[in-house]
């Protein structure tokens, strides 16, 4: 009697204490998140815990840049292939967010696998743990018959969270940027050593750029409240669109380097560096994944997706303030 008491007290005090969140039932929940030591994972995981909910990391194992524990957070390390252990893991679980996912194959995964097999694993452990809601995070550009694997397995991965059970919302989002991330932190990296930046293109495309801290907020609204973008593929894009060597002025002078020299380079020779890159450095400069999304242009949605409402699009501006909370120390 005295423990459940206790245990009463404390849940009582944890909600008063804890900021307002509109879950959409009023009740703190236990969320799952696969890839959740990597970047959008882990920032999603801190939102969620911060906001007085239950949350279980399901990753290989922990993300080297981040490799600090989560507090809080249940870390369940399996391959995301491995349905079974997956279902167990979602067992008991409200909602799970999946963001496993690579913009670079290696010897230990592919794109199939992860993209592919790994979606479908979760999809299927989902729908026998009785999930109520399932939402994907996706890439923005992220369509059929191209000649990209990375689009073609994370098209495939769309479509089987489409043709699910499940109560689903796909957040089809444009690059993301924010502390732990590649682009400020490969992009700051080379800019420390050599105040050169080289254009995917001769005429770049544009880019919107998405704060993390936003794309955090859309995943929770979908989460929280089973309601909210329901069986929905909606597009995140951010609010300035600008060519992206302005990006790179921005980080440049937010490093307190004003001078960067712009040289525009072919599309051909990025994808000749990213081949090099993927091949020879452990940790790639820069993939052919990546070298594809700028050469597309990331900031025009494309017809399959719907637009965010009003208040869950993205406001966050890629300020100089804004890129020294990202860059590496």
């Amino acid at each position: 009697m005295g423990e459940a008491i206790s245990n009463t007290m404390r849940g009582l005090l944890r909600r008063v204490s804890d900021p307002p969140r509109n879950d959409g039932n009023g009740k703190v929940m236990k969320i799952a998140i696969t890839g959740g030591t990597g970047f959008i994972g882990r920032h999603l995981a801190r939102d969620l815990i911060e906001h007085g909910h239950e949350v279980v990391l399901i990753a290989r194992g922990l993300y080297t840049r981040n490799a600090q524990p989560i507090e809080g957070a249940t870390f369940v390390a399996m391959d995301a292939n491995n349905t079974e252990k997956l279902q167990e893991a979602f067992k008991g679980c409200d909602a799970v967010a999946h963001c496993a996912g690579t913009s670079v194959e290696d010897e230990k995964q592919t794109f199939e696998q992860l993209h592919v097999n790994g979606t479908r694993s979760a999809v299927t452990a989902a729908e026998n743990a009785n999930v109520k809601k399932f939402v994907l995070v996706s890439y923005l550009n992220v369509r059929p018959n191209t000649q990209s694997a990375y689009y073609s397995t994370k098209w495939q991965g769309e479509e089987i969270v489409r043709g699910s059970k499940l109560n689903y919302t796909i957040l089809k989002a444009g690059l993301i940027y924010g502390q732990g991330d590649h682009l400020l932190h490969n992009l700051g990296n080379l800019l420390k050593k050599l105040p050169v930046f080289a254009t995917v293109g001769i005429k770049e495309q544009t880019v919107r750029l998405i704060a993390v801290e936003d794309l955090v907020k859309i995943i929770s609204a979908a989460l929280l409240d089973e309601n909210r973008l329901s069986r929905q593929t909606v597009a995140v894009i951010g609010p300035e669109e600008f060519p992206f060597s302005t990006a790179a002025r921005r980080i440049s002078r937010a490093m307190g380097k004003p001078f960067l020299l712009i040289l525009p380079f072919p599309v051909l020779f990025q994808q000749m560096l990213a081949w090099f890159s993927e091949r020879f450095m452990p940790k790639p400069l820069i993939t052919k994944a990546q070298v594809q999304m700028l050469a597309d242009g990331i900031s025009k949605p494309l017809s399959d997706s719907q637009m965010l409402p009003e208040d869950l699009a993205p406001t966050t501006l890629f300020t100089e303030e804004q890129i020294q909370k990202g860059l590496p120390k």
